[in-house]
């Protein structure tokens, strides 16, 4: 028997609630396959800074490090709470950015997919999302602006001025080009290189090295496309792309959008990358201003367990049998009331409802 150890990162707000559905979905699939799943608990994020007086505790890194994979629930507070936490600990900073690091997981998978049955979610007319919508961004998450170095104080004028650097080497970039290609390759064989080189030099170089590694995949073609474009056509016709590859900036402002054109972040999960290890999240926040409620969708949660399954552990059929429970819960007419797209006439449950309706399709799969 196959045995795994999975860090569970439960993270803040509705972090908590959507990941009791997700170990139930873990635990059915462990109990019907010849898999067992070790589950790992650790603190993370703003709850852990308050318990732990760390957003990333020695105690999560150790968890994390024995770990196959991570699953990761969302992290953050609201600007007010925020305040409460030290700048260099806030949960973004103190926890996300170091766990990337940490793990150098480098390669960002955001699938953006609404079967024609679940169009109603979408804020795009009918004739725009046409039979549905299917197209992965896969987003360099460890270089750029976010990881440059960062310097702030006051000039010789007495200006507070704030200088960050956007930085990538031809290896960086060389990598997550590769994983792009291979992965267009798999799929329609069509590959949309997001970039702004008409302004920014770091995009020049980006584009030289998406061509140079373009030579190995002759079966592949790519389309170079300007970042302020290709959020022009994702509203538009977010049909002609397949696999889009794009630098880290772009990949969080267009992955969020493309969870605007869903009609939730909630129903976008990720899968992030390294070498050698991997983690899950939900594309989405911490949802503070619900949290306790019983009233978050664990789809993106979910939906993280379902990439994990395929993507680390090999286990693709199961992984389509989640998605198809899932989904087959919202074909039956249920929503939970924070997903605003819902249809007017959908019945209306709770996180756990939802969780345990997921378990039960997935049971007769």
């Amino acid at each position: 028997m196959a045995s795994y150890k999975i860090a569970l990162l439960d993270g803040d707000g509705i972090g908590p609630e959507i990941m009791t559905e997700a170990v139930k979905v873990l635990e059915l699939v462990s109990s019907r396959n010849d898999v067992e799943f070790e589950l790992l608990h650790a603190p993370f994020g703003a709850s852990a800074y308050f318990s732990h007086g760390q957003s990333f505790p020695e105690e999560t890194k150790a968890i994390c490090d024995q770990a196959d994979a991570i699953i990761k629930g969302p992290i953050g507070l609201s600007h007010e709470e925020s305040k409460k936490i030290p700048v260099d600990e806030q949960p973004e900073r103190g926890a996300l950015l170091p766990l990337r690091r940490r793990y150098d997981t480098f390669a960002n998978f955001r699938p953006v997919s609404l079967p024609r049955g679940l169009a109603h979610f979408s804020p795009l007319k009918a004739e725009i999302i046409g039979d549905g919508i299917d197209f992965i961004i896969i987003r360099e998450l460890v270089g750029g602006l976010y990881f440059g170095n960062k310097e702030t104080g006051v000039n010789e004028a007495g200006k507070r001025y704030v200088k960050e650097s956007l930085e990538y080497d031809e290896d960086q970039i060389a990598r997550i080009a590769k994983v792009a290609f291979e992965t267009a390759q798999k799929r329609k064989k069509v590959l949309h290189n997001i970039h702004k080189s008409n302004v920014l030099k770091s995009s020049v170089l980006w584009n030289e090295v998406m061509e140079e590694v373009g030579k190995d995949y002759p079966e592949v073609e790519i389309k170079h496309i300007l970042v302020d474009a290709a959020a022009t056509y994702l509203c538009l016709n977010p049909g002609q792309f397949d696999v889009m590859v794009m630098e880290n900036m772009f990949g969080d402002i267009l992955s969020d959008q493309g969870g605007g054109i869903l009609g939730s972040l909630g129903l976008m999960p990720s899968a992030c990358m390294g070498p050698e290890k991997a983690y899950y999240e939900p594309s989405h926040g911490s949802a503070p201003d619900i949290a306790g409620q019983g009233i978050a969708n664990p789809y993106s949660m979910i939906g993280s367990v379902a990439m994990m399954l395929e993507m680390s552990f090999g286990m693709e059929e199961e992984a389509k049998k989640v998605w198809h429970a899932m989904q087959s819960v919202f074909a039956d007419g249920y929503s939970t009331p924070d997903l605003k797209g819902a249809a007017s006439d959908a019945k209306l449950i709770n996180t756990t409802d939802f969780g345990n309706r997921v378990v039960t399709a997935l049971k007769n799969a």
